[in-house]
């Protein structure tokens, strides 16, 4: 009796085996979809080195332009690079974060096997103020600004 079940434990064994196998062939065949090696670059805007510690994050795009749940975030080196082996073609959004930088956004369409991005970080940016000269304002000179801290009459 007990040689009967070591029989049936060895059969359920292998038949686990089996199926384990054909779902995991099935799985690797969805997996075949291409993939692209990316290449980022990031350099400062003013002057062109690079950017170290720089945090490339990437999120799926789907077809109604909405980031799907799941993102990556790589970090550049002394160099300003970083890579990554294995995006799947389609849309991809791309955001650089760094101190002392504007925050870089942009979704590019994933579609060769390597795809080499440049990105220029540029500096943070004055507030734009309706109460100063800006270029191209066509004003006759005798006019003064608003007083920003006058009363309302």
């Amino acid at each position: 009796m007990k040689i009967a079940f070591i029989e049936r434990c060895l059969i359920v064994t292998f038949i686990s085996l089996f199926l384990l196998a054909g779902f995991s062939v099935a799985q690797h065949e969805e997996d075949n979809e291409p993939t692209s090696v990316l290449n980022f670059l990031i350099l400062k805007d003013d002057n062109g080195k690079p950017v170290r510690n720089a945090a490339v994050i990437m999120h799926a795009v789907n077809s109604k332009g909405k980031q799907a749940r799941g993102d990556l975030e790589l970090k550049t080196d002394l160099e300003g690079k970083t890579s990554f082996d294995g995006i799947p073609y389609g849309k991809l959004r791309v955001q650089v974060l760094a101190s002392g930088f504007q925050t870089y956004g942009e979704d590019y369409d994933v579609n060769q096997a390597k795809m080499n991005f440049t990105i220029k970080l540029k500096r943070p940016q004055g507030q734009f103020s309706i109460y100063d000269n800006h270029p191209g304002d066509k004003k006759d000179g005798n006019e003064k600004p608003a007083d920003p801290n006058a009363k309302p009459q």
